[in-house]
């Protein structure tokens, strides 16, 4: 009789090799619970998905609350379902005027993809810019915008007429130009191990944009609803792009992301043609029920005003470890970038041993993430940072 973990490695398709997985059985809060016992902090929150925690009392509500009255009835667009309108309106309340009509669907991916086809539709152009370290999904037209020839290479070839760009480089924004159908960009990489945008760099890149008619199209699916201090990542830095994606929090758990532009923009996939973007599951409604209820509770909870709050805290207990180099923050999300006398590679296997999920970045392996959900107390960041440096000193030793 095979194990449960025999049958996973046997019949399920997966993204990468791990040879001891670890079989969880329940979540709750901060904490996983895993097959032998053993209670795991996860700092990671499934890659920013559970920004309002495991299994909330009121997201669970909230979708149980939905499956009692149905769950998927038509493709989106042929019936009125309340869970989809109410969070869309509430979406379009606190996004500027010009974010006012919200595209649902399934994955960061798919709100990537609906969004450069709604860009290219709208300006009638082919080419197409991203940044070099930036991550966007693994689809097709996402993929020829991630700036990482490794994991790009072996599916080629992908969408022609793509430009990249050095994120942080003024000079290279003049490449830019009236054939361009937008910019891609991530307000803060991500995966390049947290970098933020320097000072007037965005605004640079608005301003050009608005000089050539390209538009803009910030991918907040890791750093949006909560995340870097802000319910949406752009409020930091004073600008608004043309289309917004969402995905990963946005659900509270459950599989949902957006594009969000203008109405005027939006109806360009509505007409000429018809069904000029479609979706089967896209806003389903158990899923909208419970993206409605995570932002009840990112707002009730204050849990936006108070995550920069608690990643300084965060910083104030690891900076000067010997075996940190430097750290990245906004919000409550960091980047800590080990020394080079420490070995990554065995300090995560440490984390794992000490039942800590923490992960590296795909493009910086050298720095590993905290990006716990935001309802950790203040109490649990000192446990957790207790761990980590006792970690980090296990590592030093080896």
């Amino acid at each position: 009789m095979l194990t449960t973990r025999q049958l996973f490695q046997l019949h399920l398709g997966l993204p990468s090799y791990e040879s001891d997985p670890i079989e969880i059985v329940g979540a709750k809060g901060i904490y996983l619970f895993d097959a032998e016992g053993n209670t795991i902090v996860d700092l990671v929150s499934g890659v920013s998905v559970s920004n309002v925690g495991h299994l909330h009392p009121k997201v669970v509500q909230a979708i149980t609350h939905q499956l009692e009255n149905y769950m998927h009835v038509m493709v989106y667009g042929t019936f009125v379902q309340s869970p989809q309108v109410l969070l869309a309106t509430k979406l379009a309340e606190k996004l500027p005027l010009s974010l006012d009509s919200v595209y649902f669907v399934n994955s960061g991916s798919e709100a990537i993809e609906g969004a450069l086809k709604l860009a290219k539709r709208i300006t009638g152009r082919t080419e197409m810019v991203g940044f070099k370290n930036a991550y966007h999904g693994g689809t097709a037209g996402a993929l020829s915008l991630l700036g990482n020839e490794t994991l790009k290479n072996a599916f080629r070839p992908l969408l022609p007429d793509t430009r990249t760009l050095d994120f942080n480089d003024f000079e290279s924004l003049y490449q830019i130009t009236e054939r361009t159908a937008c910019v891609l960009i991530e307000p803060v990489q991500a995966e390049a191990g947290i970098i933020l945008p320097d000072a007037g760099y965005l605004e640079a890149l608005r301003n050009r944009c608005n000089e050539t008619g390209t538009m803009l199209i910030f991918d907040e699916i890791q750093m949006g609803m909560g995340r870097t201090g802000k319910l949406f990542a752009f409020e930091n830095y004073g600008i608004v792009p043309d289309i917004l994606c969402l995905a990963k929090a946005l659900g509270g758990g459950m599989p949902l992301g957006a594009f969000i532009s203008s109405k005027t923009n939006m109806s360009a996939l509505t007409f000429n043609p018809e069904l000029g973007h479609i979706t089967t599951f896209g806003g389903h409604p158990v899923c909208c029920a419970a993206a409605l209820a995570a932002l009840e509770v990112l707002h009730e909870e204050n849990l936006i005003e108070i995550a920069d709050e608690k990643g300084k805290k965060y910083i104030s207990g690891l900076k000067h470890h010997r075996g940190v180099k430097v750290i990245r923050q906004i919000g409550l999300m960091l980047g800590v970038e080990v020394s080079d006398i420490l070995n990554i590679t065995t300090l995560m296997s440490i984390f794992k041993k000490n039942h800590l999920v923490v992960d590296q970045f795909l493009f910086n392996e050298n720095t590993f993430r905290i990006a716990p959900p935001l309802t950790i107390t203040d109490e649990e960041i000192d446990m957790t940072m207790v761990t980590i440096i006792q970690s980090l000193d296990e590592a030093m030793l080896n």
